[in-house]
């Protein structure tokens, strides 16, 4: 539950997860929540440590790639619930509610999908159907085409866009508010 219940750690693996950002630079220059060196560091080994990622050293002139792990795959379900809590209850830009509507009336089919995509990119399992439409693509789609129609914010309660709920914005700020 700590590392579960640590704002920045979730907004890690929901990089790793939606953004398949791998690498600490990606992570780094791809969060929208203006994430600290050192506090991405300290995520990264938090959830390694954890058994959520694993970590895979580079060699001289590479980076270092960090994959989710069977158990931080299985985090998915534990997103998407608060991700629907989240169109339920707060208001919020349609671009950051995209992925939340399309895991929630995509439902368990698309969640288990998604999980065995995760998979197959992450632990090397082949996906049971590789002529099936990718989650990660129907997740992608939908978020451009919210992108392209409005920015609009929506209210609780609204079925007409899609995203992971509010996300924090402020960069000197951690999401939970604090410095």
């Amino acid at each position: 539950m700590e590392v579960l219940g640590d704002p920045w750690a979730m907004l890690v693996l929901r990089d790793v997860m939606f953004g398949n950002r791998r690498h600490f630079r990606e992570l780094l220059a791809g969060s929208e929540e203006g994430i600290a060196t050192n506090i991405l560091s300290s995520r990264l080994r938090l959830l390694a440590e954890a058994g959520l990622l694993t970590r895979q050293d580079a060699r001289r002139g590479q980076r270092a790639a960090y994959s989710l792990t069977e158990a931080g795959i299985q985090v998915l379900p534990i997103m998407v619930a608060l991700g629907s809590w989240g169109l339920a209850h707060r208001a919020g830009e349609r671009r950051l509610r995209v992925r939340a509507e399309v895991l929630r009336d995509g439902g368990p089919e698309l969640i288990n999908q998604f999980m065995d995509e995760l998979r197959h990119l992450h632990l090397g399992i082949p996906t049971p159907d590789p002529h099936a439409q990718r989650a990660s693509e129907r997740l992608r789609s939908a978020h451009e085409a919210a992108m392209r129609n409005s920015s609009d914010p929506v209210e609780p309660h609204s079925h007409t866009a899609t995203g992971a709920g509010s996300e924090p914005r402020n960069v000197d700020k951690g999401p939970d508010g604090r410095r």
